[in-house]
């Protein structure tokens, strides 16, 4: 049986890239584009992976890996964090909140499906 991942991005050329990548590799693609709904959509959906931007309006990745880690039902999906912040500082604060891997933008499509593997 297929995974599934959702894949929270506000920007569609990346969304487009991500689900159209994963799905390639034989995973079930949800794509989200307004965080707001990222919440509910994981409740909906139960993926195995979270693929998650950090820079997002109205509500960042960054907050969204938190409430998604305390919420029980959810807590134990791996997130993988896609950010263009590039710095040690940037990734040691997302992983704290609870980020399983980190993947800074731009993306190295390869390097993209090997965090994704490695967190299946």
């Amino acid at each position: 049986m297929a995974k599934k991942v959702l894949v929270v991005e506000d920007n569609e050329l990346n969304l487009k890239l991500f689900c159209d990548l994963l799905r390639a590799h034989a995973w079930i693609a949800e794509p989200v584009r307004d965080g707001r709904e990222a919440v509910a959509r994981a409740l909906a959906v139960m993926p195995d992976l979270i693929v998650m931007d950090i820079q997002m309006p109205h509500v960042t990745g960054y907050e969204l890996i938190l409430a998604i880690k305390a919420d029980e039902r959810l807590r134990r999906i791996p997130i993988m964090a896609v950010t263009a912040y590039a710095g040690r500082e940037d990734e040691e604060r997302i992983r704290g909140a609870g980020a399983d891997a980190y993947v800074s933008k731009p993306i190295s499509l390869s390097r993209f499906m090997e965090a994704v593997n490695r967190l299946a």
